[in-house]
């Protein structure tokens, strides 16, 4: 293959391993039964008028399998990071001492957990299609470069066949982690 295909197929390559990791961040902040403070990674917190994620305002441990801490670096945004904690959709009631904020992480109901399997296979599936966003991109471009006649026809099908390769296992390895964080979820 000519070296603007490697290109296009590394640089495809590339941008779907980084759809895979974003997806598994997403799915890192899907609670399961354990404490995890990825958990509050989508937590935005009104903090002078300004929205910002609740990990630049406080640091966040869990130093028991169902207890999650907030430590506020300004005790001044106590008030507002239980706000926040409270109306976000993870169900978790904040109390505060004054100094820290405990989240103590409760144990699943069958239906939440099949609402958290629900949201899981929908964070899996923006997932799959930004990696075939990617695939129809660099689609695009190999037929552009055919029409322009800087790729031959079966340059053009064998890259495709590549990319389709690289598509489906990317996919796959998606599916697995899918898989994986959706058995995390209904473990009891």
């Amino acid at each position: 293959m000519s070296e603007m295909t490697d290109e296009l197929l590394a640089d495809a390559g590339e941008r779907m391993r980084k759809s895979v990791e974003a997806t598994v961040n997403q799915f890192g902040t899907v609670r399961t039964g354990r404490a995890n403070p990825h958990l509050l990674d989508r937590v935005m917190v009104d903090y002078y008028g300004a929205q910002t994620p609740l990990k630049q305002l406080a640091t966040l441990s869990a130093p028991e399998a169902r207890l999650l801490t907030v430590s506020p670096y300004d005790k001044s945004a106590m008030k507002a990071i239980e706000k926040a904690i409270r109306d976000s959709d993870l169900g978790l009631n904040p109390s505060n001492d004054g100094n820290i904020i405990r989240l103590v992480v409760p144990e699943l109901t069958e239906e939440r957990r099949r609402e958290l399997v629900k949201q899981v296979r929908h964070i899996a599936e923006e997932g799959r299609i930004g990696i075939r966003n990617v695939r129809r991109d660099v689609m695009h471009d190999l037929r552009e470069l055919k029409n322009e006649g800087e790729l031959g026809e079966d340059e053009e099908k064998r890259a495709e066949a590549e990319l389709q390769k690289l598509t489906d296992e990317r996919i796959a390895e998606l599916d697995g982690l899918l898989k994986q964080k959706e058995a995390e979820i209904l473990e009891v």
